[in-house]
């Protein structure tokens, strides 16, 4: 698997994990609440430190085309013809 799709994997996952925080509060089953809280919470916090920490870089579709704003380019010295 790419770097790319392994970050989409994970984004996904932490969207999947606040759905699951949100799901006792829009179904209205709270009896549930603190399981479902922790498991959201655990789930979204595992995979954003995952994709963190296993995803290093950025994805090459990401990487800008324009060679100015790839870099910073260095101030330009004007002589003074001292």
């Amino acid at each position: 698997m790419s770097r790319c799709t392994l970050r989409n994997i994970f984004t996904v996952l932490i969207y999947a994990g606040v759905a699951v925080f949100l799901y006792p509060y829009v179904t209205g089953h709270l009896s549930n609440a603190l399981i479902y809280l922790v498991a959201g919470i655990g789930l979204a916090v595992l995979c954003g430190i995952l994709r963190c920490a296993c995803i290093e870089g950025d994805c090459p579709d990401r990487i800008p085309t324009n060679p100015a704003h790839s870099a910073v380019q260095p101030p330009h010295h004007h002589s003074t013809g001292s």
